[in-house]
C-alpha cells in the first residue's frame, strides 16, 4: 500500500498567481483538499492558506520546501466542487488563486481557527414586557413594532430579523431595554427550529404560473432570462419556485444587488418560509458572517440570500440559483478580484447541474443576446400582477420649457395635484449635492479639486465643497480665488437643492431625501425606506438608490429630473444604463390599485431611447442597442479585457502601458485579437493619481484569454511594472 501524499500545494493569500508547496510533517494528519492550513510564507511567521492539491513530489528540492505548521480543519472547509469553481474564477479572471480563495471565506476564518463555537446575540422579551400593551408606544412606532415582533417569537429574534422591521432597531431595543421589557443572551451556533410561516402564496397569474413550472420542472443545468415589467411579480416567481426547492429539503442561494434591497425581502422570506435562513452580506459582523456562513455549508441554513460574494458560499444539497435584477453594476467588482457575481453564478449553476434564474424588467444585453441566441430560456412576465396597469409615461421637452431649481412648470402642477389627492411622488435625480458646479459670473472660474481633473460640488447643507470622486473637501469660498469678486452662484441642480426647492413650493409637504449624503449611518436607508412605505412621506427625491426594487404602494407620480445625463456618456453601456435607471425609477408608479405617471424631463426627446422609454418596449431599445454594438464591435459580439495603470507621476501609467502593449504584441496573439493603444482615462487624474487604460479586444473567449496568461506572467518582469500600480479587469463593466 503506498504512503499518503506528503506535499501539499496551498493557495496563500498574496498578490501571486501560483500555488506553493509545503511538505506535510510526519506528526500531522494529512490535510484534504479544501482544508485551512497554517504556514510561514516569505517574512510571515504565520499565515493561513488553503490546500488545494496533494502530491508526492515537487519542483523545488525536498530540503528546500517549509513545513506545513498545523493543519486547522479536519474536514475540507471548501467542498470540492466550490473548490473548482473557485480555480476556475482565478483562470477566467486571471486573478491570485489565494485571493481568489480568500474571498470565499468570511474574513473571521481567513485569520483565526475555526471556532468551537460561535454565539449571536438574541432579544427576547422579558415578564414585564410580554404583559406591557403595545399600545402604549403609539409615539414610538419603532419601538412598538419590536415589542409586537418579539412578543410573537418566544424564542426570540436576532439582528437580521430585528432590522428588517426598523432602521432603528438598536435605539428602539435599548429603549426597550431600559424599560425593563426586552433582554438579550447569547446562543450558540446553530438554526433556529422551524417557524411559522404567516403569509400565503398569492394565486399566481398565468404567465407567473408556466414560468414556476418551467423553473421547477428543469432537470439539470437550465439557464432562465425572468424578463418581467417591473411591477409583474417576478419575486412571486422566484418564491414558489424556491418553497418547492425547500420542500425537498434542499437549498436555494438568492443573490441580490445591494443591501439595502435585503431587509424588505428577508421580513417577506421570513413570513412566508418556516425553512432555516440565512442572510449574507457585508454590512454584517465577522461573527455573523462566520456564522451565516458555516450554516449554510452544514447544510442547516436552506435559504441562503446574499450580496456579491455569497455566490461563493458552500451549500451541500444546492439545487437552485436566483439572481435578482440580474442587470446591476453592483454584481461586479470593480477592485481587487474583478469578478462578476452573476457570471460565476452562472458557471457554478452549470457545474453543480441545477437550475438558475436571472431576473430583470431590464435586462443587461450580454443576457438578453444570449435568450434570443437560444442559450438562456427567456420567460416573460408581459403584465403587472394583480391588474395594476402600467403608467403612463411622458415627455417633458425642456427647449420648451423653463426649470426653476430642475422643476419645470408642468411637474410642478403634477406635484400639486398628487398631493391634494393625498398620495405620494417620487423625484428621480441621479446627482447628489446642492449643484454640481461653483461658479463666479465674474471671470468664469469654477471650484476645481486639486486632485482629480473634476469640479466640486457644493453641498450647502454642511457648508462645503466636496469631490465625489476622491473625496477631498474645503469650505465655500466667500471671494473668487482669481479676481477676487463675490458673484460666485451654483449652477445645476442636485438632490439637496430640489429638496430646498420643494420646501418652499410646497411648505406642509413631508419630504424624504435618499441618497449617499442622507444614509451615511447604519441602519439609516432602511429607516427611510421603511418611513415612504409606511407613507410617512409625501415627496420622495433620490437618486439610483430609490430606483431598485423597492415597493411603495401609495407612489403615484414619478418625475425624472435630468434623463439626458447618461445620454452620452463615455462608455458605451451609458445608454443601457440610463434606460434600465428610467425604467426601474418609473417601476415604482402606480403598483397597487392607483394609476401611475412619469414625467420624464429631456433636452431630446426624439432620441431613440425616450421613444422606446414612451412606448415601455425594452426589446425596440434592446434591439436598437445590440445593433449598434454589432456595428461597433462591443460585447456581447465581442469579448473584452481591459489594463488599466496608475501613478502619481504624469506619463508614467502610460509609459508602462505602451511598454505592455509592445510585450503583448510579442505574445503573438492570433488574429481575432486586437491589441489597442494605450489611451488616458476618461478622468485622467483622479484622487492625485495619473489613470490610463490598454483595451484588448477579441471576436472569440478563446484567443483572449490565450494571450493574457503568458501576458501577465511577463508584465511582472517588466520595469516599468514596479513604478506603476496595475491590474488586469476580464469583462470590464466599465470603459474608465
Amino acid at each position: 500500500m503506498s504512503s499518503a501524499p506528503r506535499i501539499a500545494r496551498v493557495a496563500v493569500p498574496a498578490p501571486v498567481r501560483r500555488l506553493f508547496d509545503y511538505l506535510i510533517p510526519p506528526e500531522l494528519p494529512t490535510p484534504l483538499p479544501g482544508c485551512r492550513v497554517r504556514v510561514s510564507f516569505g517574512r510571515r511567521r504565520s499565515l493561513i492558506g488553503v490546500v488545494v492539491e496533494l502530491r508526492d513530489d515537487s519542483e523545488v528540492p525536498s530540503a528546500q520546501l517549509k513545513p506545513v505548521l498545523r493543519v486547522l480543519d479536519d474536514a475540507p472547509l471548501l467542498p470540492a466542487s466550490l473548490l473548482s469553481l473557485l480555480r476556475w474564477a482565478a483562470e477566467y479572471y486571471h486573478h491570485p488563486i489565494g485571493e481568489v480563495i480568500a474571498t470565499a471565506l468570511p474574513t473571521r476564518l481567513r485569520r483565526l481557527d475555526l471556532p468551537d463555537s460561535i454565539t449571536v446575540s438574541v432579544w427576547t422579551t422579558t415578564p414585564a414586557g410580554a404583559a406591557a400593551d403595545p399600545e402604549c408606544l403609539k409615539r414610538s412606532p419603532a419601538q412598538r413594532r419590536l415589542l409586537e415582533a418579539l412578543k410573537e417569537a418566544p424564542s426570540g429574534l436576532e439582528a437580521p430579523a430585528l432590522q428588517a422591521l426598523s432602521g432603528r432597531w438598536r435605539q428602539a431595543l435599548a429603549a426597550l431595554e431600559a424599560r425593563g421589557w426586552v433582554s438579550v443572551h447569547q446562543r450558540n451556533l446553530t438554526t433556529d427550529g422551524p417557524s411559522s410561516a404567516s403569509e400565503k402564496a398569492p394565486v399566481l397569474t398565468e404567465a407567473q404560473q408556466r414560468a414556476v413550472q418551467a423553473i421547477t420542472g428543469a432537470r439539470g443545468f437550465a439557464p432562465f432570462l425572468l424578463h418581467g415589467v417591473t411591477g409583474s411579480g417576478k419575486t412571486e416567481v422566484y418564491l414558489q419556485a424556491i418553497a418547492e426547492i425547500l420542500a425537498r429539503g434542499e437549498q436555494a442561494l438568492l443573490l441580490v444587488p445591494e443591501i439595502g434591497l435585503t431587509p424588505q425581502l428577508v421580513a417577506r422570506l421570513r413570513a412566508r418560509f418556516s425553512a432555516p435562513l440565512v442572510v449574507l452580506h457585508s454590512d454584517l459582523n465577522d461573527i455573523e458572517r462566520a456564522r451565516a456562513w458555516l450554516l449554510a455549508a452544514a447544510g442547516q441554513a436552506r435559504l441562503v440570500v446574499g450580496t456579491r460574494s455569497a455566490v461563493f458560499t458552500p451549500l451541500p444539497r444546492l439545487r437552485l440559483i436566483v439572481v435578482d435584477e440580474e442587470h446591476d453594476p453592483s454584481y461586479k467588482q470593480q477592485d481587487g478580484f474583478r469578478y462578476s457575481a452573476r457570471d460565476v453564478a452562472v458557471m457554478r449553476a452549470s457545474r453543480e447541474r441545477i437550475p438558475i434564474v436571472l431576473g430583470s424588467a431590464t435586462p443587461s444585453l450580454e443576457s438578453y443576446h444570449r435568450a434570443a441566441s437560444g442559450a438562456y430560456t427567456r420567460l416573460v412576465l408581459p403584465a403587472r400582477a394583480g391588474g395594476a396597469a402600467l403608467p403612463e409615461i411622458e415627455l417633458l421637452d425642456m427647449r420648451r420649457l423653463t426649470a426653476v431649481d430642475g422643476l419645470s412648470h408642468p411637474l410642478r402642477d403634477a406635484l400639486a395635484r398628487t398631493l391634494e389627492r393625498g398620495e405620494q411622488a417620487l423625484l428621480f435625480l441621479n446627482r447628489r449635492g446642492f449643484a454640481p458646479v461653483w461658479m463666479c459670473f465674474g471671470c468664469g472660474w469654477v471650484a476645481p479639486c486639486t486632485r482629480c481633473d473634476a469640479r466640486l460640488t457644493l453641498h450647502r447643507g454642511s457648508g462645503r465643497l466636496r469631490c465625489h470622486h476622491c473625496g477631498s473637501e474645503r469650505p465655500i469660498p466667500e471671494a473668487c480665488p482669481v479676481c477676487r469678486g463675490t458673484q460666485l452662484r451654483a449652477l445645476g441642480a442636485g438632490t439637496e437643492r430640489v429638496e430646498s426647492a420643494l420646501a418652499r413650493l410646497y411648505p406642509h409637504a413631508r419630504l424624504l431625501r435618499i441618497d449617499r449624503d442622507s444614509t451615511r449611518a447604519k441602519g439609516a436607508l432602511e429607516a427611510k425606506l421603511a418611513r415612504a412605505r409606511d407613507g410617512a412621506a409625501d415627496i420622495l427625491i433620490g437618486t439610483q438608490m430609490l430606483s431598485k426594487g423597492h415597493d411603495f404602494p401609495n407612489v403615484t407620480l414619478v418625475g425624472v429630473l435630468n434623463a439626458d445625463q447618461g445620454l452620452y456618456g463615455t462608455d458605451f453601456r451609458a445608454a443601457e444604463r440610463l434606460v434600465q435607471q428610467i425604467i426601474q425609477v418609473s417601476g415604482r408608479a402606480g403598483r397597487a390599485t392607483k394609476a401611475g405617471r412619469v414625467l420624464i424631463q429631456t433636452y431630446h426627446p426624439d432620441h431613440p431611447v425616450f421613444t422606446a422609454l414612451c412606448r415601455q418596449d425594452y426589446d425596440e431599445f434592446a434591439a436598437y442597442a445590440l445593433a449598434e454594438r454589432r456595428e461597433a464591435d462591443y460585447p456581447p459580439y465581442t469579448h473584452l479585457a481591459l489594463l488599466r495603470a496608475e501613478s502619481p507621476h504624469a506619463g508614467a501609467a502610460l509609459a508602462f502601458l505602451r511598454a505592455a502593449r509592445r510585450v503583448a504584441l510579442a505574445c503573438n496573439p492570433e488574429p481575432e485579437v486586437r491589441v489597442m493603444e494605450p489611451v488616458p482615462s476618461p478622468m485622467e487624474r483622479r484622487a492625485g493619481r495619473y489613470r490610463a487604460q490598454l483595451l484588448v479586444q477579441a471576436s472569440k473567449r478563446a484567443p483572449l484569454h490565450a494571450l493574457l496568461g503568458p501576458w501577465l506572467d511577463r508584465l511582472t518582469e517588466l520595469k516599468a511594472a514596479r513604478r506603476v500600480r496595475w491590474s488586469l479587469d476580464v469583462d470590464p463593466a466599465d470603459l474608465y
